[in-house]
């Protein structure tokens, strides 16, 4: 049943919102909107509002590719539909609201081009299982005074000031009103502080099924960045921004329950045999699932041994040195911590692709490898991840089982674009470097 946009209209006046911005993420994790007259809603809405296809495969710099025929076929439209549940009021910006849409086919069939489609496709597949995933991300991010040359810096050089809050790491206060801002638009915040690095901070959001925390995840990310800009300042989810300072990573704490809501990760004092498949195919599938958890060439400069990033496809209990930790709690509390995102990454496509490669273990009846002990990055027992963003687009397309899950046609996108990212960094730095370039802070800092 469609959305009854009359009513909408009128519920909307009537709480002081008179623009609608309808916003969604294409394939780069980007946010892509247009904003909606609330006053002719039922108008601009009622078959749409219809977007270029050209959507998908337009880069950062403003390229536009070729997949799936997008451009060979004439750029062909896609139609949006807002999703009502996701209406969040913008408490920085009086009058406006966000909403979320999906994405259609002009013929109305679903875009599996669309990441959150393509993530509406895998939970169905758990729940025909009679599971329902939960996720719960954590992000870290910085932010960044714009210098005269045109460049950015960090709002702050103070170190040692990791888990604190207060005028020593927000001498301007501008974290402190993010988080106000943030808790008034009501998407889950309940924590945040200053992370290890200089002008770093972590917000905590609350876990919830996976569809609304990826929606939740989004909102967050984009009102972040759009409330720190109003500020004066920069907020960038970059995984690598400086090549003097640690990263910004994307967690993702993920279990499942039953269909009424009980856990079904563990058993007595045990993981259950859903958590062990479920392991399982995260490892198994490690190598692939590395080109959504890290889609730029920068997230590999985060990566490494001894980092604190994940190295190796491994998991462990309570062992921050793998890349599927094993919090203490349990029972309800039981989940997985993969740990192995980078801060860039689309919150779609991650908790799409973990999601995946997990269901490919409970369904494929996969074996569990044995658990990591102490620190396990010499632990040669499990594979390295790829080390590069090539190595992990190869193995990425060599994988039948993540396509076959998550959608064929994203893929496609998904690699044209990533590999012409390569090819544009590798052209303009020819020479192999750790350092992080002026090319990836063009291409990055502000995209994500």
């Amino acid at each position: 049943m469609g959305t009854d946009l009359v009513a909408l209209r009128e519920k909307l006046k009537a709480d002081g919102i008179d623009v609608l911005r309808l916003i969604y993420s294409d394939v780069l994790g980007i946010a892509r909107s247009k904003d909606l007259l609330v006053s002719m809603l039922d108008k601009a809405a009622h078959n749409g509002p219809a977007f270029c296809q050209g959507v998908w495969v337009t880069t950062t710099r403003g390229g536009v590719m070729d997949a799936n025929n997008i451009a060979t076929d004439g750029l062909q439209d896609l139609v949006s539909k807002l999703d009502p549940e996701t209406i969040k009021h913008l408490p920085w910006e009086s009058g406006v609201a966000y909403v979320i849409a999906d994405a259609f086919n002009p013929d109305q069939s679903d875009n599996l081009m669309s990441p959150r489609t393509v993530l509406k496709k895998v939970i169905a597949e758990y729940n025909k299982l009679g599971l329902s995933p939960v996720v719960g991300p954590e992000l870290e991010f910085y932010i960044a005074d714009r210098t005269e040359a045109g460049g950015y810096k960090r709002a702050h050089e103070k170190t040692g000031f990791v888990y604190t809050t207060g005028a020593a790491v927000d001498p301007h206060g501008n974290f402190l009103h993010l988080m106000r801002m943030l808790d008034q638009m009501d998407i889950g915040v309940f924590a945040g502080n200053a992370e290890f690095s200089p002008s770093q901070y972590e917000i905590n959001l609350y876990h919830s099924e996976a569809l609304d925390a990826a929606d939740r995840t989004f909102l967050f990310k984009t009102a972040i960045k759009d409330v720190i800009t109003r500020r004066g300042q920069h907020a960038t989810f970059l995984g690598k921004p400086w090549s003097d300072e640690g990263g910004s990573g994307f967690h993702l704490h993920f279990s499942v329950t039953d269909l009424a809501g009980k856990n079904q990760m563990f058993d007595g004092e045990e993981l259950s045999e859903i958590a062990r498949k479920m392991i399982a195919g995260l490892t198994h599938n490690a190598m692939a699932l590395t080109a959504f958890t890290n889609p730029t060439v920068n997230a590999f400069k985060r990566l490494g041994p001894d980092t604190l990033a994940p190295y190796r496809a491994n998991w462990g209990y309570d062992n921050r040195s793998t890349m599927v930790r094993i919090p203490p709690e349990r029972g309800q509390g039981t989940r997985l911590e993969v740990r192995v995102g980078d801060g860039a990454a689309n919150p779609y496509l991650v908790i799409a692709g973990i999601l995946a490669a997990a269901l490919d273990g409970i369904k494929r009846n996969l074996d569990c490898p044995p658990n990591a002990e102490g620190m396990a990055y010499d632990n040669e027992v499990a594979a390295v991840l790829p080390m590069t963003f090539t190595a992990a687009l190869d193995a990425l397309e060599a994988n039948d089982e993540l396509r076959h899950q998550m959608s064929q046609e994203l893929i496609n996108v998904f690699l044209v674009m990533k590999r012409d990212e390569i090819a544009r960094y590798e052209a303009a730095v020819p020479n192999h470097t750790r350092d992080v370039t002026q090319w990836e802070i063009d291409e990055y800092f502000e995209a994500y």
